[in-house]
């Protein structure tokens, strides 16, 4: 469904993204995570043939996506703050969007409306950020494309909504299958719903793996501070609090039994580590330790 393979694109002597490939081929759940201005909203774009790379090769079914109205009816992109036209209500927006997704679902559209609570009348210009970005979510889901793409989905939805629209997603994805790519900040509410994970850093794919992978990737260990440096040896420390005689690191290694014995062994506390500080630290300011 999506192959990149060596994929640059720069603009005014700028690289943004560089030596990217990545394959997906199953209508699955992703999550798109980086930090700001890593390159993941520029990557959307050439995935949804807004913008033509450099070098390099992108295929969305088999087709390339850039001014190719053929590929474009396979893809639905709602990018965050999404350029509605200044004039349009909601009902406008929903007409328009029936008008360029060709599986477009209203009956969906319908309910998500009512289920967000939509003013179909209402001017989009008038609407809160949470509004604007359920009427997103309404159109990405009801748009039932092959490829679906929604850039920060839940930017201003507060905790109950954003439940909703992850209810919502899975039950989308249950119906009407497809490859659902979602950018998103939120990741530890989201990487339950989705099955891979791409990590954009320094402007290229940093990994592409199995959700259930990353999640076992990260161990903290904590206790005393001489132990503890015995037990680690050569691994590879993402993070390190000391305090007096005591210290708790984080290790760049998954979660096993084998590590769970060793810090019982050691008089360690060993738990695994939340998916979000792991990937804070491995994409740290000063670049992958």
């Amino acid at each position: 469904m999506i192959h990149i393979d060596k994929m640059q694109y720069s603009y005014d002597d700028k690289t943004v993204l560089r030596d990217l490939s990545l394959q997906e081929n199953d209508p699955i759940i992703t999550a798109l995570w980086g930090r700001n201005g890593s390159g993941k909203t520029t990557l959307m774009k050439l995935m949804a043939g807004r913008l033509k790379p450099s070098q390099g090769m992108i295929k969305i079914n088999n087709h390339d996506p850039y001014n190719n109205l053929e590929a474009s009816h396979d893809i639905c992109f709602m990018q965050e703050d999404h350029p509605f036209s200044s004039i349009w209500d909601i009902k406008d927006a929903l007409r328009f969007a029936s008008y360029f997704n060709e599986n477009w679902d209203q009956e969906t559209a319908d309910q998500l409306m009512d289920t967000f609570k939509l003013p179909r009348k209402k001017k989009i210009t008038k609407l809160s950020k949470g509004m604007k970005s359920a009427l997103q979510i309404v159109i990405g889901l009801a748009s039932n494309a092959k490829v679906t793409i929604l850039d920060e989905p839940t930017n201003g939805l507060d905790a109950g909504m954003r439940k909703i629209f992850y209810k919502a997603l899975q039950e989308s994805y249950e119906n009407h299958p497809r490859l659902f790519l979602i950018s998103t900040h939120h990741i530890e509410e989201i990487q339950p719903l989705c099955e891979s994970l791409i990590v954009i850093h320094n402007n290229k794919a940093l990994f592409h793996q199995s959700m259930e992978d990353v999640r076992m990737r990260g161990i903290w260990l904590a206790g005393d501070k001489e132990k503890a440096e015995n037990c680690i040896g050569s691994e590879r420390i993402l993070e390190k609090n000391v305090i007096g005689s005591k210290v708790k690191v984080m290790l760049d290694l998954p979660f096993t039994e084998e590590w769970v014995q060793r810090a019982k062994d050691n008089n360690l506390s060993i738990e695994n580590t939340q998916l979000q500080d792991y990937l804070l630290n491995i994409t740290n300011a000063e670049g992958v330790l």
